[in-house]
């Protein structure tokens, strides 16, 4: 298994040098080698992203892969993107980059400079592992950019965070009848069964050995 994975990674895997070589002020904003955004949403991405660096100067890009290239790391897949787009600490200050692997919905996230004081480690962090990693579980890619897109537009333009999304958890307790229920309610049918049977077999008794009135 691991041979055949090995042998087929280079004609699917991705690498720096198979992604389309971007500057800044490029107009080129979602980068979806994976197909995993419909053309719509890409659209939506493309429009809030050009308005953010219009706005305040701050660009971001997201690009969504396939299969990683044999041996890379998605940190090193980010650091090689952000070095050849934007080889010099001039170019990188105002850039963030995000990148996702469908394959194994791994993801990760480089900044420059000048947007640490906006989007500050926590909520990079926080974007990698919650925005965008739980939608993922569930390959849901297009809630994943969308949310990650609209939490980080906000946090770039200078606006509070909006937070990851909420997790709604299942009620087991709403949802399955507890064992005390469970319990109680086998005891009140039991407790009719009795009854009825109490009442039923001596009346059938009766009629057996003194027949039918009326007969």
């Amino acid at each position: 298994m691991i041979a055949f994975s090995t042998a087929i990674a280079p004609a699917n895997a991705t690498g720096v040098y198979d992604l389309p070589v971007l500057s800044p002020g490029s107009d080129t904003w979602v980068v979806d080698q994976a197909d995993a955004i419909s053309f719509a949403n890409e659209n939506r991405l493309n429009g809030q992203f050009k308005k953010l660096a219009n706005n305040t100067g701050n660009e971001v890009r997201l690009i969504a892969i396939r299969r990683l290239d044999y041996g890379l790391t998605m940190e090193d897949l980010a650091d090689g993107i952000f070095d050849q787009w934007y080889p010099t600490p001039e170019e990188q200050a105002n850039q963030v980059i995000l990148v996702v692997d469908t394959l194994t919905n791994k993801t990760a996230l480089r900044q420059g400079d000048n947007t640490e004081s906006l989007l500050t480690d926590e909520i990079a962090t926080s974007v990698v592992k919650e925005t965008v990693a739980v939608p993922l579980r569930s390959a849901k890619y297009n809630e994943a950019f969308l949310e990650a897109g609209d939490r980080l537009v906000a946090v770039l333009s200078g606006n509070p965070d909006p937070g990851p999304p909420e997790v709604q958890g299942i009620n087991i307790e709403s949802t399955f009848t507890s064992a005390e229920d469970t319990d109680d309610t086998s005891a009140t049918i039991w407790v009719v069964v009795l009854m009825v049977l109490a009442t039923v077999i001596p009346m059938a008794t009766y009629f057996w050995y003194v027949g039918i009135p009326g007969r």
